[in-house]
This record gives C-alpha cells, sequence and structure tokens, in this order.
C-alpha cells in the first residue's frame, strides 16, 4: 500500500481553486489547475438522484449554484445543467474526473453519505476498481470506512475528525469521533483533522503508533505553517503553498 503520497506534497482542496466564476471548487478547472501545479486532489463525493456519483461538496445546490434543493433531489443530467458559482463550469460526474486526471496527481476522494452504508461505497468501488492512478479514501462517517475495510481493504482509508460540538450527532458519537473512537472498527491507515483543533491528544496518539496526519484546510500561509507543526501534510486552499 503505497501512502507515501499522502505526505509528499499539500493537497489541494477541492482541486486548486479561487472559489469565484473562474475557478469553482470542485470544479474541472480546478482540477486542471491542481494537474498543472503537480498538487494531489482532494474532492467530494455524492450520489445523485439516480444514483450517478457527483463530485460536489455541500448537501444542498443553493451555495455553489443558486438553486434550491438537495443533491440527491435531481439527477445527474438535472445537475449537469447547473453552474458553479455562474461560471461555465457544471457539477462533474466522478467518472469525468478520473477520465481528466488518470493518474497524473493523487486522489483524496471524501464520501459524503446520505444513503444507507454500501449504496454510495459500492458505486465508487466499482469505478475505482478501473483506475490506474494513486488514491485514497476518507470519512467521517465511520460505518464507509468500515464498508472498506472489509470490502476493499486495498484501498488506503482515513478518518476525518475535528471539535465535533457543532454537529447534529448525538454526544456520544460526536465524543467517539473526535477522540478516534472509531479506529478499533474502521482500521483508518490516516487521521484527517481538522487543524483548528489541533494539538489534540488523540490525533497526537494516533502519530505516535504511526499513522500519516493530514491537517484540514490551511486557507492561508500561517495557518499552513502553524498546522505543520503537529501534521505529516496539509489541505489547503485560497494560497499557493511554498
Amino acid at each position: 500500500m503505497n501512502l507515501y503520497w499522502l505526505i509528499e506534497k499539500p493537497i489541494a482542496h477541492r482541486g486548486f481553486h479561487r472559489n469565484d466564476d473562474q475557478i469553482p471548487e470542485n470544479s474541472m478547472i480546478a482540477f486542471e489547475q491542481a494537474i498543472k501545479h503537480g498538487f494531489p486532489i482532494e474532492l467530494d463525493l455524492h450520489l445523485s438522484k439516480d444514483g450517478k456519483v457527483m463530485v460536489f461538496h455541500d448537501s444542498t445546490l443553493k451555495r455553489m449554484t443558486g438553486e434550491e434543493g438537495k443533491i440527491t433531489d435531481f439527477t445527474a443530467e438535472q445537475l449537469q445543467q447547473y453552474m458553479l458559482l455562474g461560471s461555465n463550469y457544471s457539477i462533474p460526474l466522478l467518472a469525468e474526473v478520473l477520465e481528466l486526471v488518470n493518474g497524473k496527481v493523487p486522489l483524496l476522494i471524501e464520501l459524503k453519505n446520505s444513503n444507507p452504508v454500501g449504496v454510495l461505497e459500492e458505486k465508487v468501488l466499482l469505478l475505482l476498481q478501473s483506475y490506474q492512478g494513486l488514491y485514497a479514501i476518507q470519512s467521517f462517517d465511520p460505518f464507509t470506512l468500515e464498508w472498506f475495510y472489509h470490502q476493499a481493504p486495498w484501498i488506503p482509508r482515513g478518518q476525518l475528525a475535528c471539535n465535533m460540538e457543532s454537529s447534529q450527532l448525538l454526544p456520544f458519537e460526536k465524543y467517539m469521533l473526535q477522540n478516534l473512537g472509531f479506529n478499533y472498527k474502521t482500521k483508518p491507515d490516516f487521521i484527517s483533522y481538522g487543524i483548528v483543533d489541533l494539538p489534540y491528544w488523540a490525533v497526537d496518539q494516533a502519530k505516535a503508533k504511526g499513522l500519516p496526519i493530514l491537517g484540514w484546510t490551511a486557507r492561508n500561509k500561517e495557518s499552513f505553517e502553524q498546522a505543520r507543526q503537529y501534521c505529516d501534510n496539509i489541505i489547503f486552499e485560497g494560497f499557493l503553498p511554498s
């Protein structure tokens, strides 16, 4: 299992974007720019109403397209009619992104699952089975990681976490995620933790056990440099890391 790429170069959050109408996040142009600069790409996945794997961060369309509704309420064909931040770029399919990237840079793929566990995961695995480039998956959902641990243990898995107080989870679930308490079930290969919550004892403990630590998301050079004290690599956006 090749994990060196996870710590070799900073990872472009939702592509190397400006999040404006020229280079919006999770767009084909943002991924092209990441490839141009040689940065690994972090991206997010949801399922459309008709079961297609879409590259999009939010559960709702409003922020990025101005449209009302959840991404799961629309078919892939409908979603691809909506332009990101008024740009000329629409919501891409994962299949399109895989064809574009084609192994040129590694991919850090976050699954955002609103379906029963196994639905999105199965479709993502099917698309990745024929992909030749380097990649890893990550998720806040430990059951997603557990699914991949059992169904595709060769794929590197990362547990996403942070201070979970603002989430809608039950108190016990918040506590377990914040403290990486599900690791015994998910057997993650790396940890991806919010940099505003570092340093943190559970992350230090995971690092001491040999797990690479990714920090998210640095939005300027100052936060990038500060996070490097605690992390093996940084997920960044909005600036060019030195």
